[in-house]
């Protein structure tokens, strides 16, 4: 019995964000795509038309899955400083299978400054982590865990710059010691 479409188009996804994420997006080939995917040239153009649609669509299945995850851990129950060091932490020790650095990090410094629609789709993402992140500091300094002189909106902000910066660090070669004192020393704001 044959896959669903759907099935091999989200899998197919899956394997192109890890190589757009590993090479970035020019370096990727078509023929990357297709040893990636397992699917053939004519599959991938007919599937997505474009090397830049698979992209699109990659970039978005990585910021969606990472947005929910935020979400869902700035939505519960820990204390504001384990949920600002959980997320540090998801900078300092990434899943090993995962490539280095950041999809998004990585497209903003490549695609940004040349790529209006990547860029555009990317700042709606980063508008949308510090949303995250705001909500739950403010329900942090509503609840007394928070200096009420601390603004919600500048450390949201200011955790989101440092995961950016752990992240680009860590795809430069940083070791574990760097990444640990870099978020110890963002986790001291809290």
């Amino acid at each position: 019995m044959a896959r669903p479409r759907k099935f091999e188009e989200d899998r197919a996804v899956e394997a192109a964000m890890r190589a757009f994420w590993s090479a970035g997006y020019e370096a990727t080939s078509t023929q990357d795509l297709c040893a990636a995917t397992g699917l053939g040239r004519s599959s991938i153009y007919n599937t997505f038309a474009s090397k830049r649609e698979l992209f699109e669509r990659a970039l978005r299945h990585y910021t969606d899955e990472r947005n929910a995850n935020l979400a869902e851990l700035m939505e519960g129950e820990l204390p504001v400083k384990e949920k600002v060091r959980t997320v540090l932490w998801w900078a300092v020790e990434p899943d090993p299978d995962d490539p280095a650095g950041c999809l998004v990090v990585n497209s903003l410094v490549e695609l940004g400054p040349r790529d209006p629609e990547i860029a555009e789709l990317l700042r709606r993402d980063q508008d949308k982590r510090v949303q995250i992140m705001t909500a739950a500091l403010e329900a942090a300094r509503a609840r007394g865990e928070l200096d009420a002189g601390k603004d919600p909106l500048a450390l949201a902000r200011f955790v989101a710059a440092t995961v950016s910066g752990l992240r680009v660090a860590a795809r430069g070669g940083a070791d574990r010691a760097m990444l640990e004192s870099i978020a110890n020393t963002a986790l001291g704001v809290f």
